[in-house]
């Protein structure tokens, strides 16, 4: 992960910039499992094995689209002879952080029929009266698919806790659920990447004020999005609980800087390339003899 090293554009030396381009971005922005948590520790506008600015940014992001449509079509097309793998992306984050920045920028680098994409907001009544996982099943990927969540099930131990909605006891069980429903969903098949947009407290203050400023976005803004400033520590200790309990070696958290939004939708796409690349999904051959079909199709 990207800590802050003393650098104002948060980049690292020479050194460390020979060491990021030999690791995977999975390694870097990896949050380490079982460890605390100091989010104050990571710098949000770094931008760790990244290219060099916004232009080359946007260049590089738009050059991994081929790659990704290929492996995309490869996993669907899988899947019509029984595999069952899929990808799951989870996006968390403050308020402005870039979840449907994501969406928009990332995976309308996808075929949109190959994806499954879900943004879950305060639960309905029926949602209510199920187990706080319900309404998450029932919006996974199936197979072949690329699942995207703009928030998720961390919902429910995140706000659930900022705002003391269940009892603490209850909110303490709800990590290892989680643990044990990530798991049960690699068991099947599904990788989970889950991406923490990690904003600065300044940032968001500045996006606000463009929703405020401009009056074709005052649809997007949100009075309550003032309020919950005010609760940003405890937002902030109640992610760093969830990185830390809910990292895992089947479902881990990624922890990318968002501040630059360039730097967010090529690490996010650069994520997503390795986590597909190490599926290496394959055309299936063909159940049918092609050259008795080439014959009979030559005929007609």
């Amino acid at each position: 992960m990207a800590k802050k090293d003393g650098k104002k554009d948060g980049k690292p030396d020479g050194k460390k910039k020979r060491k990021h381009r030999e690791a995977s971005l999975r390694e870097l922005l990896r949050v380490p499992e079982g460890e605390r948590i100091d989010l104050t520790s990571y710098d949000a506008s770094a931008t760790p094995a990244g290219p060099a600015d916004k232009a080359a940014g946007a260049a590089a992001t738009a050059a991994l689209a081929p790659r990704l449509a290929d492996l995309q079509e490869r996993l669907y097309a899988a899947s019509t002879a029984g595999d069952r793998r899929r990808v799951l992306l989870v996006l968390q984050g403050m308020d402005t952080s870039g979840k449907g920045g994501t969406v928009k920028h990332v995976i309308g680098l996808f075929n949109p029929s190959g994806c499954r994409i879900h943004a879950f907001k305060a639960p309905t009544p029926e949602e209510q009266n199920h187990p706080f996982l319900w309404r998450i099943m029932k919006a996974l990927p199936r197979p072949g698919e690329i699942g995207i969540f703009d928030r998720s099930h961390y919902e429910d131990v995140l706000i659930a806790r900022v705002r003391e909605l269940v009892p603490r006891a209850q909110l303490g069980r709800r990590y290892g659920q989680i643990d044990r429903f990530e798991q049960s969903l690699a068991d099947d098949g599904v990788t989970v990447v889950k991406v923490f947009l990690h904003i600065s407290y300044e940032e968001q203050r500045g996006r606000l004020l463009e929703r405020l400023d401009n009056p074709e976005k005052h649809w997007k803004f949100n009075v309550g999005d003032i309020e919950d400033r005010a609760l940003w520590p405890a937002y902030r200790e109640a992610y760093e609980i969830a990185l830390e309990r809910c990292s895992t070696d089947k479902a881990p958290w990624y922890l990318v800087p968002a501040d630059r939004k360039w730097y967010r939708n090529w690490a996010i796409s650069k994520l997503l390339l390795e986590h597909l690349e190490a599926l290496d999904p394959t055309y299936p051959p063909g159940d049918f003899d092609v050259a008795e079909c080439r014959r009979r199709l030559l005929a007609t």
